[in-house]
């Protein structure tokens, strides 16, 4: 027999954040409308989350409540001479007003979902005072007997009264009490929410427990595509190589040729991390990208880029105009590729032989090869990391561009690269930005072991 769905309904003042958190709970940027104004939301929206293709919860997201004084008064005159309604018959008593559709019309939108729901959620923004309005919102609420978990939003804000909305709720009887910032929720969140939720419905307590689950696992999946979108890009650029006659103007044009490729591959990772994550280039519309901060807008390539991630600068690399790439000159590159080609031949990889070869004919002719330094390698896992970092904390309501911090990841900067880079830069073939790519089996296990490495830190903590 399936499981009943639960409702849930969404409820509070005026603009405390309530479209804000549904946002966030359903990773929808584009569910109903967000705005500074006080009530934006004017009527009642749903979403719905799955478990295994089956609907199992419904979020009901509800108009503010914006005269609750009045309101309380009101209902208190309802009863007539010798009655004593419970809760949720003057509620009902009240719904069938005329009130109910005119002065009182926002608040009885809000009166008539409680009463189709299982719960609600009472939605406070923490910065704001604890005043006689909310506590009457609370006691008309109240009335409906519905469980309701309050959930004090905007909780990172510098001067939040975090403390003195848990006072004011334990005095009206409300315990337990979730902190849920929607801007930059907490990466346990979700798994907070849903097992305080759970006490107060304990019959569906199994079904709610379950899709919590599936939510931390459907993040952990997310973190493990991400590395692999990272893994994919690093092996891409590790592994390019572009010949050049060795004149001054044909190798300041493949150089141009290379950071161009580079450039361009690295924004369509950045492109396909925020899909991942359900973010998208257009819900920054005013800021371009949400990456165009001091060391994001630098370009690539500048040496000041790599200066700013701390990523030491190599021999030879970041000067003048070829800053950011590795020309292979003649002599070391003849006595590089014939060690290889002697180690390959004895090894047997004849295909391997055959592609060296002529790579080494290639130099005879006085042709040069450019690959991208080991630093702006560095310099790019340090910014994907610092991207991926910061979108597993970005809460799905957030307007203002990300804000990157200077990551703390020495490895990346001081540390040897993973033999996974080392070997790519081997295998020129394993680049998508050339003319000979091959996707084989074994450039698949190097970039999942590549990706597992870059994974490997346990999952940001707050």
């Amino acid at each position: 027999m399936a499981e009943p769905l639960i409702k849930i309904a969404l409820v509070g003042h005026t603009n405390t954040g309530k479209t804000s958190l549904l946002r966030t709970l359903t990773r929808d940027t584009s569910f109903g409308e967000v705005a500074d104004r006080p009530g934006t939301t004017r009527h009642v929206e749903g979403a719905r989350l799955r478990l295994d293709g089956r609907p199992v919860l419904e979020w009901f997201d509800t108009p503010g409540m914006e005269d609750s004084i009045a309101l309380l008064e009101y209902l208190e005159r309802l009863e007539g001479p010798g009655e004593r309604l419970d809760g949720p018959a003057r509620v009902r008593r009240f719904l069938d007003t005329p009130e109910a559709h005119g002065r009182y019309e926002q608040e009885a939108r809000v009166l008539t979902k409680m009463l189709d729901c299982d719960a609600a959620l009472y939605v406070i923004d923490a910065r704001d005072p604890v005043l006689g309005k909310h506590r009457d919102e609370l006691a008309i609420l109240a009335a409906c007997g519905r469980p309701l978990l309050p959930v004090l939003n905007f909780v990172n804000a510098p001067a939040h009264r975090a403390d003195e909305w848990r006072d004011a709720m334990a005095r009206l009887g409300l315990h337990a009490v979730v902190e849920f910032d929607t801007v930059a929720p907490p990466l346990d969140g979700e798994q907070q929410l849903y097992a305080k939720l759970g006490v107060l419905l304990d019959r569906h307590a199994g079904a709610l427990a379950r899709l919590s689950d599936s939510l931390a696992a459907q993040r952990r999946e997310r973190h493990a595509a991400a590395y692999e979108l990272l893994a994919d890009l690093l092996i891409d650029v590790a592994a390019l190589h572009l010949s050049s006659p060795s004149d001054d103007a044909a190798l300041a044009a493949a150089s141009s040729q290379l950071r161009d490729q580079v450039r361009q591959r690295e924004q369509t990772c950045v492109n396909a991390l925020l899909a991942l994550y359900n973010f998208r280039s257009s819900d920054y519309a005013d800021d371009a990208l949400p990456l165009q901060g001091e060391r994001w807008g630098m370009d690539l390539f500048h040496p000041q880029a790599l200066k700013d991630m701390g990523v030491q600068v190599g021999m030879g690399a970041a000067a003048g105009a070829m800053a950011g790439a590795a020309v292979d000159l003649m002599s070391a590159g003849l006595s590089l590729g014939t060690g290889m080609l002697i180690g390959a031949a004895a090894g047997g990889l004849w295909q391997g032989v055959e592609k060296l070869g002529k790579r080494v004919a290639g130099k005879l002719r006085g042709w040069r090869e450019i690959s991208v330094d080991d630093a702006v390698l560095r310099l790019l896992a340090l910014r994907q990391r610092q991207l991926i970092d910061a979108l597993e904390r970005r809460g799905h309501a957030a307007r203002e561009p990300l804000r990157l911090d200077l990551p703390d990841d020495e490895a990346w900067r001081k540390g040897p690269l993973p033999e996974a880079l080392k070997e790519a830069r081997s295998r020129p073939e394993w680049s998508a930005l050339g003319k000979h790519y091959e996707d084989s089996d074994r450039r698949k296990r190097v970039l999942h072991e590549l990706a597992k490495t870059l994974a490997s830190a346990p999952l940001p903590a707050d």
